[in-house]
């Protein structure tokens, strides 16, 4: 058997697994949600939830990862105690990879779509109505959907087909410097326009009294499921890169690293956003259209908005192309670790799998228009994203929370030996209390509640 691939950094471990958890979540979902829950309330819980929710879990993926030197199925049976079965939800969780990808290809597809758009001008002269037609017409047409995303699969699988150093970890080093240079130049385009101030003071400055109106249990749940949520946490895709780095430093510091630029992506998308909205009169609550239909109706009002639309299309691209590469070398390396498949077969096999899994999705806004899984308006893409986010990733979760903190498992004192392994940061151990009693209970009321809003509108 081939010796195992290793990243040839530490930068690439950690801008690999940014990548990974930079997505949609961040530049998508984060502004909406932060605008139906009145801007800089949510935004400061948002970030304390990230710190006592998605850290820990994070630093346990990665040490799970390191300490196994596999992927999630494998490393599961590596370490878990001998007689337990752990390890059954090793194939859960790739399966977990295989659903986020059955619908996040086809939203990236998307992006593509309308980046080509956007610089041929084809969207310059949308207005409100022109520009929800608009997407309604790419959401109609199967074929060209079809295209782009396979597209978006491609690109992403002919990427890992150059391996992990020369083609996972290179790409994402570059995609990811790209990412931010153009979100820093949003950014500055952004705080310039005028009457974006209103936008910026929405954002950044705490008013308890909107907070109150919007519902202040609601908020901190919605915060809490964010912060949950967003880092990709669950599925096994931080053990795998985990199982790629060194022993130099310690993962607690890593783990904040990497929480560190997802969250600063995210940030830095309000800041893009909030201000355009407000200075063209456009409501920032405005739900998961906010990217699709109404930015496109900002960019067309706006001075210099065919260059200022596609570089934020290009953006957006670059940050859900990043997750993909970084799930699809997790499902690769899942088939060359436990069934000894090279990493060109497991490619290959994959590319085509994948875009014929992501059809459904697709079709669910046209021919299977019809079909209402969770009710009235939902589509093929809402239970799939249903089934991910609110089972999958926090299931996952709390069974690593699990399985590093009681003897049960893989045992509190192993964890604790292999996340504070080299420099850095060290995992306040005096958080086992936390850890084992009550983060788990947290996990499992973000679960509970995730059915309840699901099931008690049905």
């Amino acid at each position: 058997m081939a010796e195992r691939e290793t990243l040839a950094s530490r930068l690439g471990f950690i801008l690999l697994s940014a990548g990974c958890a930079i997505g949609l979540g961040n530049v998508w979902r984060f502004p909406y949600i932060t605008g139906q829950y009145g801007g800089a309330v949510f935004v400061l819980i948002y970030l304390v939830f990230l710190v006592i929710i998605g850290l820990p879990v994070m630093v346990m993926e990665f040490s799970i990862g390191r300490a196994s030197g596999k992927n999630i199925a494998g490393a599961l049976r590596k370490l878990e105690p001998e007689g337990t079965k752990w390890h059954w939800y090793g194939p859960v969780a790739i399966a977990g990879n295989y659903l986020l990808m059955m619908f996040y290809t086809t939203i990236t597809g998307w992006l593509l779509y309308y980046f080509f758009q956007t610089v041929i001008g084809n969207t310059s002269s949308l207005d409100a109505a022109s520009s929800a037609s608009f997407f309604a017409s790419l959401q109609a047409e199967p074929v060209t959907q079809f295209l782009f995303m396979a597209a978006s699969v491609a690109i992403g699988f002919i990427i890992c087909l150059g391996g992990l150093q020369k083609g996972v970890e290179k790409a994402s080093k570059v995609m990811m410097l790209l990412l931010f240079a153009i979100m820093f130049i949003l950014v500055i385009n952004s705080l310039l326009i005028p009457g974006g101030g209103e936008g910026l003071r929405f954002y950044l400055v705490p008013d308890m009294e909107r907070a109150s109106e919007a519902g202040l249990s609601e908020i901190i749940f919605a915060a809490m499921s964010q912060a949950f949520f967003t880092l990709s946490i669950g599925m096994g895709g931080m053990t795998i890169f985990g199982s790629y780095t060194s022993k130099k430093q310690s993962l607690t510091g890593e783990a904040i690293r990497v929480i560190a630029l997802d969250t600063s992506v995210a940030l830095m998308a309000g800041l893009i956003i909030f201000p355009a909205c407000f200075a063209y009169g456009v409501n920032p609550g405005s739900g998961p259209g906010l990217l699709f239909v109404t930015l496109p109706n900002i960019f067309a009002k706006m001075s210099g908005g065919r260059l200022w639309g596609a570089l934020f299309f290009l953006f957006m691209g670059f940050a859900a192309m990043t997750t993909l590469i970084a799930v699809f070398e997790n499902i690769i390396a899942y088939w060359m670790d436990n069934h000894g498949w090279s990493r060109k077969k497991s490619v290959w096999v994959n590319m085509i799998l994948i875009i014929i899994l992501s059809v459904p999705c697709i079709l669910g806004y046209n021919v299977l228009s019809s079909f209402h899984p969770l009710g009235d308006g939902t589509q093929v893409l809402d239970l799939e994203d249903f089934l991910i986010s609110s089972t999958i990733m926090p299931l996952g979760s709390l069974l690593f929370v699990i399985f590093c903190s009681h003897k049960c498992g893989w045992n509190w004192e192993n964890f604790i030996a292999e996340a504070d392994e080299g420099q850095g940061i060290k995992f306040p151990s005096w958080l086992r209390v936390y850890i084992r009693w009550i983060l788990p209970v947290i996990i499992l009321v973000i679960f509970l509640k995730g059915y309840w809003d699901i099931f008690s509108k049905l």
